[in-house]
């Protein structure tokens, strides 16, 4: 039998590999309107409504937000702006150069950025065309990976799990595809996907948001996308004319460098947010869960206790499983087809048979079942548990403990039960004012309290 406990504080932060190198030359910042991918009147109502929002802006702030370069776009949009008499210049803040001027809208302006916003108010950083986020998701695939037997132990350090456990992981992990993890509660599911999270490490780049026919899907997400720092890129003067350029090409702003994303959602997740999730005020997108998750790890937690059936569940994510793509569609109809590169796991303590078909089961590359740990086992993880609580362990108080509140009772071992006891004796001896200990007495209270009996 094989056991994880679902203790986050055994994780050693030193046990999780590091963040890789993207492992591909990043897309160079564009240094024309053309190279964005964008048409100028996208471009321009973009600027228009971060200039008003911000009441009054420079240039360079402008450039800041849309994170696209001054020279050569947004001096270019700036200028057709003004040419066009929607926003004028009231002075410069911080400098002599046109980045410092500063922009204001004007009162034609005011009216051609009402317009602007019923179309939408996205107001943010400037997208990437679809074409080039689906050209990105396929160039950094999480399938790329490679997971041998030391990344997978290193992975899981500090944890109790045996040899035939890691060789059901490792292949899973290798896969890139799927795993179905089933067993009893408590007992590590949950950890065992977050420590395969960890294994796939490396980084990916993110855009901030995808463009379609005008339209705005909003993909980076905070929540779920974990930025690396870089640092800043020095800039050189040209002599002879002050022209300010990079030393050398920087990378497109527009792009997040980031860990591969980690996007777990449990019992609230509904199917509506495996869609495209319209705004109808602001009339922007948010791309869903699964998109978000791409490069990386989407986990289904508590599989089976969504709001949703699991067999509708089930059967959106049929398409995607088979082909690695998933079809999503716009307010106006039209399906756009994206990527579909993600390591999807389901985690679940119901029983899979209730739960799913042999045709979906089939579609499922790795299916791993999580048992309860053995008495050796648990009293590995008791230990570990007590060393990080800093209470004596003691072989006696496990053993009185297994013998009375578990054969006694008739219950089963869990690998939660360990640190969920340990805690338990902790609060009792706090309020006793007594150091704690795995003494029966304590013991006694920690399972009264702990436990309910049936």
């Amino acid at each position: 039998m094989t056991t994880l406990p679902p203790l986050r504080e055994f994780a050693s932060s030193a046990s999780q590999p590091p963040a890789q190198p993207a492992g591909r030359p990043r897309p160079a910042e564009p240094e024309s309107i053309e190279e964005t991918g964008l048409g100028m009147g996208f471009l321009s109502d973009l600027a228009l409504k971060i200039i008003y929002f911000r009441g009054n802006i420079t240039g360079q702030a402008v450039a800041d937000e849309m994170k696209l370069p001054f020279l050569n776009v947004v001096d270019k949009i700036l200028e057709f702006l003004k040419l066009e008499e929607f926003v004028d210049i009231i002075g410069a803040q911080g400098g002599f150069g046109e980045r410092s001027f500063q922009y204001v809208i004007t009162s034609k302006g005011r009216n051609k950025v009402h317009e602007v916003l019923d179309r939408s108010q996205y107001a943010g950083p400037a997208p990437v065309p679809l074409q080039n986020y689906v050209e990105m998701v396929k160039s950094q695939s999480v399938g790329e990976m490679v997971v041998d037997q030391t990344a997978i132990r290193q992975a899981f350090t500090g944890l109790v799990i045996n040899d035939k456990m890691f060789d059901r992981i490792g292949p899973a992990a290798n896969s890139a595809r799927s795993v179905f993890l089933y067993g009893p509660p408590g007992n590590g599911k949950t950890t065992i996907a977050e420590g395969i999270a960890r294994i796939l490490g490396g980084s990916v780049l993110v855009p901030y948001a995808v463009e379609i026919d005008g339209q705005v899907i909003k993909v980076f997400d905070p929540l779920n996308h974990a930025p690396i720092p870089e640092p800043e890129q020095p800039e050189e003067i040209i002599p002879f004319g002050g022209v300010i350029k990079p030393a050398a090409p920087r990378p497109d702003r527009r792009w997040a460098h980031c860990k591969r994303p980690r996007v777990m959602v449990g019992g609230e997740l509904i199917m509506e947010q495996l869609e495209l999730i319209f705004d109808p005020i602001s009339k922007v997108y948010e791309a869903p869960y699964q998109m978000k998750a791409n490069g990386g790890l989407f986990l289904i937690d508590d599989f089976g206790r969504q709001k949703c059936r699991p067999q509708d569940l089930l059967n959106r994510w049929i398409v995607p499983l088979e082909k690695k793509v998933d079809f999503l569609a716009l307010q106006t109809g039209k399906k756009i087809e994206v990527p579909f590169d993600v390591l999807i796991v389901f985690s679940t303590n119901l029983d899979p048979k209730q739960l799913v078909d042999d045709a979906f089961l089939r579609r499922i590359r790795h299916k791993i079942e999580v048992p309860n740990p053995s008495p050796a086992e648990y009293r590995e993880i008791f230990r570990l548990v007590c060393k990080a609580k800093g209470v004596p362990y003691s072989d006696d108080g496990l053993r009185y403990l297994i013998q009375e509140h578990y054969m006694k009772q008739g219950r089963e071992l869990r690998a939660c039960h360990p640190r969920d006891l340990i805690e338990q004796i902790l609060d009792e001896a706090k309020y006793r004012g007594t150091p704690p200990q795995m003494s029966k007495d304590l013991i006694d209270r920690a399972c009264e309290a702990y436990f309910v009996k049936l």
